[in-house]
């Protein structure tokens, strides 16, 4: 693994780190809002070990990416970056979003006048999602952005109520990766800004339905669409939907799985991941 940095629209810098062969075929893995690029997993490493390389990245104002002076956080911005780190490669690479890290890979893709990627894969992200969802998502974003945790005891008694699910951690030391500590309190690892956008502001930036699914309906490249059986943000019915959208999609419903299907059940993901990767046309040996 190296770490590196590589730049997004307007010279944004996004801290990445790569995994494999440089010159091998290129996957980007785009996480999810208020996550950071370490919310894969193993699935870098898989991807490397099955001949791809493998680029882990944070998005602007996450991790350790650079936050934006004008504090955009709209999706196109988000599109606008991805799209960005696309046309940076040498070949079409492979996108792979989770939550905000696929809509803005739609975006990107649907929105674009030309080829832009070889492949997208979406992670429990649709045109439609549940409100019901996006409001239990943003209320535990929103309740310690300002008061932040005394402990990462703290933190991790957060996640487990947000995430039931899935087991608690008994080493606490990994969590480390989605905070930082500032004046003896740990804080989320992203930019604050990123969830003070007006209802206004967010209605046209992530809920512009139209424009998500003409998006989707521009799809032309090999898609697969991967979806937490548990989640409550994307709903059988939302994925049925993207599946008529884009009918050439395949689909890959992970049971176990929430929202978070990568970090809730990585080893199905990736068998999702590498068996979708395996069937492009002129896939990589392993």
């Amino acid at each position: 693994m190296e770490t590196i940095e590589l730049l997004g629209a307007g010279g944004i810098r996004l801290r990445a780190d790569r995994f494999g062969d440089p010159g091998a075929p290129p996957v980007f893995l785009l996480h999810g809002g208020g996550q950071t690029r370490f919310a894969w997993g193993t699935t870098p490493s898989v991807l490397a070990e099955h001949g791809w390389c493998a680029y882990r990245v944070d998005l602007r104002g996450h991790g350790e990416s650079q936050w934006p002076d004008d504090g955009d956080y709209s999706l196109w911005a988000f599109a606008d970056d991805t799209r960005t780190l696309a046309k940076s490669m040498s070949q079409l690479p492979v996108l792979v979003g989770a939550s905000l890290g696929g809509l803005s890979s739609m975006v990107a893709i649907g929105e674009s006048s030309e080829p832009l990627a070889r492949a997208l894969v979406l992670v429990d992200v649709a045109p439609t999602m549940e409100e019901s969802g996006k409001e239990r998502i943003g209320a535990f974003m929103r309740e310690h952005v300002e008061t932040g945790f005394g402990s990462l005891d703290e933190v991790a008694d957060a996640i487990a109520v947000y995430n039931p699910h899935r087991p608690r951690p008994t080493d606490l030391s990994g969590l480390q990766k989605n905070v930082r500590l500032r004046d003896g309190r740990w804080y989320w690892h992203w930019d604050p800004r990123f969830m003070t956008l007006s209802p206004d502001e967010t209605r046209s930036s992530f809920a512009s339905s139209d424009r998500l699914k003409d998006a989707a309906r521009n799809l032309t490249l090999p898609t697969l669409l991967v979806r937490g059986r548990m989640s409550d943000l994307l709903s059988e019915e939302g994925a049925k939907e993207l599946l008529e959208l884009a009918p050439h999609a395949e689909y890959a419903d992970v049971a176990g799985a929430g929202h978070m299907v990568a970090g809730d059940r990585n080893d199905l993901f990736n068998d999702a991941i590498v068996g979708f990767l395996d069937r492009l046309d002129g896939q990589p040996p392993e």
